[in-house]
């Protein structure tokens, strides 16, 4: 899930890697997508096949 928020954030923040001044930004950024991405999947609720 980290890997596909990485390329998330480097994807809307349009930079590979972030400069050193923006690296803790863009860090938190990931993490936050990362975290917000396994909330949804342990929530998301499958219905079984009639």
């Amino acid at each position: 899930m980290r890997e596909a928020a990485l390329q998330y954030v480097r994807k809307v923040s349009g930079f590979r890697a972030p400069s050193a001044r923006n690296a803790e930004a863009f860090d938190r950024a990931v993490e936050a997508v990362t975290a917000a991405t396994r909330e949804l999947l342990a929530d998301i609720e499958v219905r079984s096949a009639p």
